[in-house]
């Protein structure tokens, strides 16, 4: 029932950003690779976001490209603080109202800012995000969704 309502929001919420989008729904996958071709992507194009915490009750959410994980000292810099976190699953639930594998900014129970990779933002492509719900994914276009979310796009990944 929780993963349906996710999905129900995050899709509700991409409708009322007036993009365009897809649902891809599949299975489990056990790689970025078969992920990414489930949602019919390259496997860089398949976004990971991530919940970061700055202090208590102050979040954010980053957009990681496949293949990439956050670059906490590129970061910390971005933001003018020294020391970030990554929750645990329940405070990520509770923050965002999605569990972990499922968040996605669209949708979130409280409006997180958004900070997107260089290359999430680099050339407008399609891109897949969290849908709300195990197995599922947005398929949507990375400028429109960026531009939606009011992104601050920043060069704050490394390759894994």
């Amino acid at each position: 029932m929780l993963a349906v309502m996710g999905e129900e929001r995050a899709i509700a919420a991409v409708e009322a950003a007036g993009i365009a989008f897809e649902v891809k729904r599949h299975g489990r996958v056990k790689s970025l690779a078969e992920a990414a071709a489930a949602r019919g992507v390259a496997p860089r194009d398949l976004i990971k976001t991530m919940v970061v915490r700055r202090a208590d009750d102050d979040y954010l959410f980053v957009l990681v490209p496949g293949g990439r994980e956050i670059s906490w000292p590129k970061l910390r810099s971005l933001l003018g603080v020294s020391r970030l976190s990554m929750p645990d699953a329940d405070v990520a639930r509770e923050a965002t109202g999605y569990e972990r594998g499922t968040i996605t900014p669209f949708g979130s129970t409280t409006a997180w800012p958004v900070i997107a990779d260089t290359l999430v933002a680099e050339p407008d492509r399609p891109i897949s995000i969290g849908g709300g719900a195990h197995g599922v994914g947005l398929t949507v276009q990375s400028g429109a969704a960026l531009k939606a979310l009011a992104a601050q796009v920043a060069d704050v990944t490394t390759e894994e």
